[in-house]
């Protein structure tokens, strides 16, 4: 698959969700099927590729989540989660440690907190990115099916161009989502939203530059 024209200057990594309620332990939810075994085995190539790509002169932007409870999430999230008990996904923590990141860089990385699936919701990301000039926008993070998802639909409908880092993108250990994830990596993603390529590519590709 042809990799685009893109340059640390005209790209920016985009980390989905890396944090505490995604990736660790303690966050699990045995009784409900959510184990995160197979996100905390991504996370240490993912923060290489971070590490690298900043090196490059590349920019980083990372999100974490609002509380992930009734008061600080939208009137739609909310109401599916009280008619589908399967979907609901509030947060029972109140310490704030849920939305910290988990073992990734955060040096010189822009944050945006949000309060939906969809990163492009927030309008302070797209400012940001409008002033960085971002024509590229590399995507990474957790959950495949899930936030990862809705944003890549988000930042396609919002024009930018998109390369999925599809080994750094991953879902729970749960066989259905890795089933589906599977195959957005595999058929939607590039047909549909845009190059989808192991890490590694993309930094020969950038190293090209």
């Amino acid at each position: 698959m042809m990799i685009p024209d893109l340059s640390p200057e005209n790209s920016v990594l985009l980390v989905i969700d890396v944090i505490n309620s995604c990736a660790e332990a303690e966050f699990e939810d045995p009784a409900r099927n959510i184990h995160y075994g197979k996100i905390r085995r991504m996370v240490p190539a993912l923060s290489e590729f971070m590490t690298a790509y900043k090196s490059l002169g590349g920019r980083i932007i990372l999100t974490t989540t609002v509380p992930w409870q009734e008061a600080h999430l939208p009137e739609n999230i909310n109401e599916l989660y009280r008619n589908n008990e399967e979907a609901r996904y509030w947060s029972q923590d109140p310490s704030g440690r849920a939305e910290l990141f988990y073992q990734i860089p955060t040096e010189g990385a822009l944050v945006f907190a949000k309060n939906s699936y969809d990163a492009f919701t927030n309008e302070e990301l797209l400012h940001a990115l409008e002033e960085m000039h971002t024509r590229y926008i590399i995507v990474a993070g957790i959950f495949g099916d899930g936030c990862v998802m809705a944003s890549i639909c988000g930042g396609f409908s919002k024009g930018y161009r998109l390369v999925m880092a599809k080994d750094l993108i991953e879902t729970t250990d749960d066989e259905g989502r890795q089933m589906l994830q599977e195959q957005l990596k595999r058929r939607t993603w590039p047909l549909m939203y845009g190059t989808t390529v192991e890490s590694g590519q993309i930094l020969e590709a950038l190293c090209k530059k």
